[in-house]
């Protein structure tokens, strides 16, 4: 005869308290357990404010800024006000940064200059940034010959050298913020378009947009409420690159003398002024080339912090 044995009985959870198993009785010691809930843009500034470069930017871009809007409206001087007795006169207490062949205050004209500068740089930027995510997005979305047609477009408009329709649109508006602007946006936006259309042609087939889809969304919500969203990092960067590349076509610009005309005070026109001074007034020509240098290095550091910020494969 066949003998069965009982199974031994496992008396592991014999001795704990009845207490343990009693439901919400460790709720609070769970919820300390529990990290706490974070939204992607706090983890993204969580690790941007970790990153000592890409701060130190940011503190000097804002520094600069409120500096170029806050000290010529309670500064004695003006950016063109001439002074013939104190002509090309070095650093001093009364001058922080020497004055002109005019006689006028280089400490606020560089201050100016940032002004206009700044100004450029960002408003350059975002029009790019604008135009670049809707013609990009919708040539990735759309695909096909559409995309096709688009993209040859852009080839085109790549292929024609910068400075020829610079100049032209400097002849028919004039040296002024609204010609460099205009000038600035007429092909940046090209490289913020190529971003968002690679980015938006690998998300598209994404399980979560063929959702959205079938649940009715059109193509502007799979646009700005899916697509554009899950992009926005690379986005964000390649937009924060155009910001020193505008401020630099700018001062370039005006350098070579077709950009901001005088009397007005970009960084540009202050060093073409210092040209024939260079060697006997060398801080004429030294100021503003170092202000042109420390914000590009800036915007530069920004930069380098969003992209490390935004990647997600560095999220800890």
């Amino acid at each position: 005869n066949t003998v069965f044995s009982e199974p031994p009985v496992d008396n592991t959870y014999a001795e704990l308290p009845a207490e343990m198993f009693v439901p919400g009785a460790d709720d609070g010691q769970a919820e300390e357990l529990v990290r706490p809930s974070t939204t992607y843009w706090h983890d993204v500034w969580q690790r941007f404010r970790r990153d000592p470069l890409a701060i130190f930017g940011l503190a000097v871009i804002l520094l600069m800024a409120l500096a170029a809007i806050i000290l010529p409206m309670v500064s004695p001087y003006s950016y063109d006000g001439m002074d013939l007795t104190h002509m090309n006169q070095g650093p001093s207490l009364a001058h922080p940064c020497g004055t002109d062949q005019m006689g006028r205050d280089l400490f606020i004209r560089i201050l100016y200059g940032a002004r206009i500068s700044l100004t450029i740089g960002v408003v350059a930027a975002l029009i790019n940034f604008f135009i670049g995510v809707i013609y990009g997005g919708l040539s990735g979305y759309i695909g096909g010959r559409t995309d096709m047609v688009m993209m040859r477009i852009v080839d085109i408009l790549t292929s024609l050298p910068s400075l020829l329709y610079t100049v032209l649109i400097m002849l028919l508006f004039g040296s002024d913020m609204g010609s460099v602007i205009l000038a600035l946006c007429f092909t940046s936006w090209i490289g913020t378009a190529r971003v968002v259309r690679s980015e938006v042609m690998r998300l598209k087939h994404s399980e979560y947009v063929l959702a959205a889809r079938l649940a009715g969304a059109n193509t502007r919500q799979l646009l700005v409420s899916h697509l554009l969203p899950n992009a926005m990092g690379p986005i964000i960067v390649s937009t924060a690159f155009l910001i020193p590349n505008a401020i630099f076509s700018e001062s370039f610009l005006s350098f070579l003398g077709i950009g901001i005309k005088a009397p007005m005070a970009s960084w540009g026109t202050l060093a073409n002024d210092a040209i024939p001074m260079m060697l006997s007034q060398p801080h004429q020509m030294f100021f503003p080339v170092l202000g042109i240098c420390i914000t590009m290095f800036s915007f530069n550091f920004i930069g380098d912090g969003l992209r490390d910020a935004l990647d997600p494969r560095l999220k800890k």
